[in-house]
């Protein structure tokens, strides 16, 4: 079958269009064919091998898929297990594989599964939105700010602020539901923050990027705020004092997905229905920024470092 595979660890070149053996399921294991496959943050990070996750080479990349189950002809969402997406056929944890409903189409299941969820989460389970609460999301057009702006007022926000690195990147925010949109740049991000909400500090912020953003996010939190990580696209750490913390009641809170397969009825399978019916209702939709054919990988990773691009981004493998 043809895949997309890697020899080694480095930029977007690695990745080599290849014939593979075909994967072979194991016990508690599905086999799916695939039709497309959405494209990560974190794919890209992996391939350089600066996951969370450490990789082991050859790798065929990516981490969702939306095909077909061959022992039953079911459409599903899956997440597979470390790797094994780019590809024709998938092998994938037969407890990660959801069926869809009928009227939410493949970019949309693919969208919910890995940036629905977690903006799903990022709100309810670590930012513990309560109602009323202006919340903060950075890079709002992407896959997984796009969808965090349109669920938060359904899930008890009052407010909405939004950034984004470019005038149509945040016309594409408040579209979606945002009440204001500002530049992201570190610099004054924290006056603007505060000046967006009336100038009030805000109660949750959705960060995917770390580095000087986080620092200045943090700094515009109001009493009891709380801001939530769910990536460091800028691969750059930061460090919080205690102290600082303490003097402000402040809260940071960190957001991995795979954790929610610890526990996949009540965290996974659960806020996926919710996520679905919402996309059915039409409450929510995906944003699709970028299709690629499955041998055009490489470009489709370096559009998404390059910042060029919007919503969820998707390999199409069904006609590859």
């Amino acid at each position: 079958m043809r895949a997309i595979r890697q020899h080694e660890f480095g930029g977007p070149e690695v990745l080599v269009h290849e014939e593979v053996p075909w994967p072979v399921p194991g016990p508690g294991e599905v086999l799916v064919r695939v039709r497309a496959v959405g494209v990560n943050f974190a794919d890209t990070h992996t391939r350089e091998n600066k996951y969370v996750q450490k990789a082991h080479l050859p790798l065929v990349p990516g981490q969702e898929v939306v095909g077909v189950r061959a022992d039953t002809g079911e459409r599903v969402v899956a997440l597979t297990k470390g790797g094994g997406a780019y590809a024709e056929w998938a092998v994938v944890p037969e407890e990660r594989c959801v069926p869809l409903p009928d009227g939410l189409d493949d970019d949309q299941a693919l969208g919910l599964l890995v940036q629905g969820l977690t903006a799903w989460h990022l709100h309810r389970t670590c930012g513990r939105l309560e109602g009323g609460e202006t919340v903060v999301v950075h890079s709002a057009a992407g896959g997984t700010g796009s969808l965090a702006v349109q669920l938060a007022k359904p899930m008890g926000a009052g407010r909405v602020i939004a950034t984004a690195s470019s005038a149509e990147k945040r016309q594409l925010a408040l579209d979606l539901g945002a009440d204001v949109a500002v530049e992201p740049d570190a610099e004054g991000l924290t006056e603007r923050l505060v000046e967006a909400n009336g100038g009030r500090g805000v109660d949750v912020v959705v960060d995917m990027a770390g580095g000087p953003g986080f620092d200045a996010s943090l700094r515009a939190l109001a009493p009891f705020g709380r801001i939530v990580v769910c990536g460091i696209a800028s691969k750059e750490q930061n460090e919080v004092r205690t102290g600082h913390l303490l003097r402000h009641s402040r809260s940071v809170v960190g957001f991995w997905l795979f954790h929610t397969l610890d526990d996949p009825e009540r965290r996974f399978r659960a806020p996926l229905a919710d996520l679905f019916a919402r996309a059915v209702r039409g409450e929510v939709r995906v944003v699709v920024g970028g299709r690629w054919p499955l041998e055009q990988a490489a470009e489709a990773h370096r559009a998404l470092v390059e910042r060029r691009t919007t919503g969820k981004l998707v390999l199409d493998v069904a006609d590859a």
